[in-house]
């Protein structure tokens, strides 16, 4: 297939590139543009002027940089497409998000309407059985972030805030909860058999738990269900029916917010990780709510299941998303804090 001739524009953004340290083709910024990560040619020049854009030499000075021989640039092409906020890259990023979320369906071998719906005894029982086909072949995190700093701040002589919620929360009781809530939701799972998952692997204070198990008895006497508010109370597919219909705006803004906290927190772990940053970063509710549970997005499936879950609770759970914006700023002012000369590294 013969491809067509580079453009004046093409060619001039080749070279602004080129001066500012980087390589890009002409064949790789057309397919930045395929990828809607890289505006039209036509829009690469102000309406006065014939001179690229700034922001469109900057766009592509990043993609540039990123840009690496047979890798992707994974969820970090959708920061470009929330920040382009149009109609097309929010249907691309639905489309991502939503992929994102079936895989581990897509690894076990099933499908989305493959899950029953409904009360009846051979829907349950067929829904328990796909949670068991998640679970196959899935190797057991023994510590997450959180266990690791703890691990290493005793011997260390460095004290740590003390735990508030789990041990790890990837452990092998609540991931088997987990599994069987993706498949059924919230009503395949009762309130006890949750409860006794967490008092499992609970290392932060007892009162806590319970006043939790009081409040869920509480509302349940009330005639509300807690669990039914939950993001996961119609399980994977309620999930994806929330992504199908979130409003595009809202879905950009919160990828948007999600992956630049990620980056913020993978720069300050990489470049400020002393005691006094960590016991910030620690002391706070968003450090078990956000951090430990998908604030680490590193490049590929991993980070982009990260990413999609931080999405979720975004558009999702109540005060989620203020919380995120306030921990946001937290960790801004520590990045632009000035670096002491002697710091406790861990």
């Amino acid at each position: 297939m013969t491809r067509t001739p580079p453009t004046a524009a093409e060619l001039a953004l080749a070279a602004e590139i080129d001066r500012l340290g980087l390589t890009a083709t002409c064949h790789q910024l057309e397919r930045w543009r395929a990828k809607r990560w890289l505006a039209p040619t036509d829009q690469w020049s102000g309406t006065a002027t014939s001179a690229l854009r700034s922001d469109i030499v900057h766009r592509a000075a990043w993609l540039a940089a990123l840009s690496r021989p047979g890798r992707g640039i994974s969820w970090i092409g959708w920061t470009f497409w929330a920040i382009d906020d149009t109609e097309q890259t929010a249907a691309l990023l639905r489309q991502a998000l939503i992929r994102t979320i079936q895989l581990p369906l897509r690894q076990a071998g099933i499908t989305l309407a493959q899950i029953p719906q409904g009360d009846s005894d051979t829907a349950f029982d067929t829904r328990q059985n796909l949670a068991e086909l998640l679970l196959r072949g899935r190797r057991a995190i023994g510590r997450d972030l959180d266990g690791l700093l703890r691990t290493h701040a005793g011997p260390a002589g460095i004290t740590l805030p003390e735990p508030r919620t789990v041990s790890n929360p990837f452990d092998a009781a609540l991931i088997r909860i987990g599994a069987r809530l993706l498949t059924g939701g919230t009503a395949d799972v009762s309130p006890e058999e949750l409860t006794d998952a967490w008092r499992s692997v609970w290392t932060g204070p007892p009162e806590q738990l319970d006043r939790i198990t009081a409040a869920h008895l509480a509302a349940d006497h009330a005639g509300t269900d807690l669990h039914a508010i939950s993001p996961l109370a119609h399980g994977l597919p309620g999930l994806v029916h929330a992504l199908e219909q979130a409003n595009a705006h809202l879905l950009c803004e919160a990828v948007r917010a999600c992956t630049k906290a990620s980056s913020t927190l993978t720069k300050l772990l990489l470049e400020r990780a002393d005691a006094g940053m960590l016991t910030v970063l620690m002391d706070d509710v968003m450090w078990d709510q956000w951090v430990r549970a998908g604030g680490i997005a590193p490049a590929g499936r991993l980070g982009e299941t990260a990413i999609t879950l931080s999405t979720v609770q975004y558009l999702l759970v109540p005060g989620w998303a203020e919380d995120l914006h306030r921990y946001q700023d937290r960790m801004d002012r520590l990045l632009a804090a000035p670096t002491t000369q002697h710091r406790t590294t861990m």
